[in-house]
């Protein structure tokens, strides 16, 4: 196993109650199933705790509960990527770092949408040379910004497309097709969750389209992905665990469900 070297977090304060059930149905939005294990995994509370919170959104009619876990009743809206890039944020940080060192100047990369990568793209405004291809226009808007000397730090292409203002990005047969048109040296991705089983995965079709297009004009495919998403399994695979070449994650990850399946399966997993 790979080890990128990240600094000691700090303490948490414990999560208010409406934190709790904000993030409880953040996992459900993505996944139709969640165990109860994993809640309280993610949450950092015990499993009565759990209990309380889901029977508390049973009640609102937010869940159903079913044997280890609970279930989603209905299709819920993914949170905004603000709220997104808030939850696990230091993990976050210490994930795109170990990307941002994997890359060299004159390199392409295809970076697409989601809260890990715009944090990513933060990481490397302060680096030079490198081409991004990207259907965000979050990551494209934060590397497209000259330097304090007015010169340009990166070549920026913003992919073209529907945009959609959930996730302020472009998707559909127009940025796909755009996408073939160019070879990457690295494809860096963010996924609803990854596992041995289903590789990288996300909850919605036109998402997903988009990450196998990149991960298949990219010479080398990386996945960030904390710790939340390690052993979890959304809708649609995008790609295989063969074609992943770093898995970046944080290190809370080894005591994720799935994590040791993926270290099995042979994933060069990197802990941040």
């Amino acid at each position: 196993m790979l080890r990128a070297p990240g600094p000691s977090c700090g303490i948490i304060a414990p999560m208010l109650q409406e934190e709790r059930h904000q993030r409880i149905r953040a996992l459900l939005a993505n996944t139709e199933l969640v165990t109860t294990e994993r809640i309280a995994q993610d949450l950092g509370v015990s499993r009565e705790t759990v209990r309380r919170d889901v029977v508390a959104l049973e009640a609102l009619g937010a869940l159903r509960r079913v044997h280890g876990g609970v279930q989603r009743t209905a299709a819920l809206p993914e949170p905004p990527l603000q709220q997104r890039a808030r939850a696990h944020l230091l993990e976050k940080r210490a994930i795109v770092r170990a990307a941002a060192r994997l890359l060299q100047p004159g390199q392409t990369v295809f970076i697409d949408a989601g809260s890990t990568v715009s944090l990513l793209a933060e990481a490397l405004a302060s680096l030079r040379g490198l081409t991004v291809i990207t259907n965000s226009l979050d990551v494209a808007q934060k590397l497209v910004a000259d330097d304090t000397a007015g010169q340009t730090r990166h070549q920026v292409h913003l992919l073209g497309g529907q945009p959609r203002p959930t996730t302020g990005a472009t998707y559909g047969a127009q940025t796909v097709a755009a996408i073939q048109q160019w070879r990457a040296d690295w494809a860096m991705l963010s996924p609803v969750g990854v596992s041995a089983e289903f590789g990288a995965s996300s909850y919605e079709l036109h998402e997903a389209e988009v990450a196998r297009a990149m991960a298949g004009q990219a010479l080398h495919t990386v996945i960030l992905a904390d710790h939340s998403k390690i052993g979890q399994t959304s809708r649609v695979s995008f790609c295989p665990l063969e074609r992943i070449d770093r898995l970046i994650t944080d290190g809370k990850a080894p005591r994720a469900p799935g994590h040791a399946a993926l270290a099995r399966a042979g994933c060069p997993i990197v802990l941040a």
